[in-house]
């Protein structure tokens, strides 16, 4: 099976960014702060010492230099936990759809049978549950499945974030590979599992 790797995004990429800074200000919406309590909480105190400051300015407080800068500090801190989120959602939804493209653009060694060393290439896209492929280094698991044969260690690190590869193997409880992830060494054969638009992806 064949892959072209997808270009990672950097890690401040302009259109998340762009994206974050609108969310935001959209994410200043009490129905979406009241999810996150503290931040809930840091959006009151700041509306409050907001109206407290503008009070305190019209009526000459000595005081109010200090209150405008309390809730400046306040406003602040909302908006760059907004937009903190923001961006780590759009990090995260980019990554998602880039191992969506990766696992459609991958070629699967559809096999006829455990034993068949004679392995035909299709599009991992036109796989079905019940199908068998072979996988070896380097290649990208084509779908979700069960290892049948082999044992290799495989890397997961884009689905879970684990940084150490994992070993599958027949039988077992480690035999369940999840498509999207990437073969490290030696060969196993997956029966899959899911069809398309099925699967943990």
């Amino acid at each position: 099976m064949t892959i072209h790797r997808p270009k990672s995004r950097a890690l401040f990429d302009h259109a998340i960014l762009i994206q974050a800074a609108k969310d935001s200000v959209l994410k200043l919406d009490p129905r979406l702060l009241a999810r996150n309590p503290v931040m809930f909480t840091t959006a009151v105190v700041a509306v409050l010492s907001t109206l407290l400051s503008a009070r305190d300015a019209v009526q000459g407080a000595s005081f109010s230099g200090v209150m405008i800068q309390v809730s400046i500090w306040l406003w602040v801190t909302v908006l760059f936990a907004n937009f903190a989120e923001a961006v780590a959602e759009g990090r995260g939804k980019a990554q998602a759809a880039s191992l969506r493209r990766s696992k459609t653009e991958a070629k699967a060694h559809k096999l006829d049978s455990v034993e068949s060393t004679k392995a035909i290439t299709v599009p991992a896209s036109q796989l079905r549950a019940g199908d068998l492929v072979a996988c070896q280094a380097g290649d990208v698991i084509p779908g979700d499945g069960d290892v049948m044969a082999g044992i290799a260690t495989v890397d997961e690190s884009a689905i879970t974030g684990e940084s150490a590869p994992v070993i599958r193997e027949s039988g077992g409880d480690r035999s369940a590979v999840t498509g999207g992830t990437r073969i490290v060494s030696d060969r196993i054969v997956v029966r899959i599992t899911a069809n398309p638009g099925e699967s943990f992806l």
